[in-house]
């Protein structure tokens, strides 16, 4: 089994990698999935106890859905995207917690690119932007 930066870094790569080189996006949309993931693993409920249980966990992260397709990209033994590296930089930073919760303690993303929000977010405030994604923190907002 792959190490938790090595499983962080993989998430964030298959949700977040096509925002780095966006000028909306760049680093920050990379740090914003790991903060997500991060919220989630210090809530310790359903999603999981730890950051490797978040990211695994069945349907929350579209990337680790067999049927998606970055999940042949993230499942690769060798990734050698120099994206990828960047994510595995961020993984490690955030996981010590040397970089902040860019998320305002986000616990919930979607991608502006869908049609329609997905029905969890319906009626609910963002709390705040970066690229193409939208992020809630559906605790304070239920």
């Amino acid at each position: 089994m792959k190490s938790e930066i090595q499983i962080l870094a993989r998430t964030i790569y298959g949700e977040a990698r096509g925002e780095y080189k966006k000028v909306s996006g760049g680093i920050g949309a990379l740090i914003a999935i790991a903060n997500v993931v991060i919220n989630r693993a210090q809530q310790k409920t359903w999603f999981g106890q730890t950051v490797a249980e978040v990211c695994l966990k069945r349907w929350q992260f579209s990337c680790w859905n067999a049927n998606d397709p970055n999940f042949y990209e993230i499942s690769k033994d060798i990734i050698a995207d120099p994206i990828f590296n960047i994510c595995l930089t961020v993984a490690d930073k955030v996981l010590k917690r040397e970089w902040p919760d860019l998320t305002k303690g986000g616990d919930h993303y979607y991608s502006t690119i869908l049609k329609k929000p997905p029905y969890w977010a319906q009626g609910k405030t963002p709390k705040c932007q970066i690229g193409q994604h939208l992020f809630f923190d559906l605790r304070k907002d239920a």
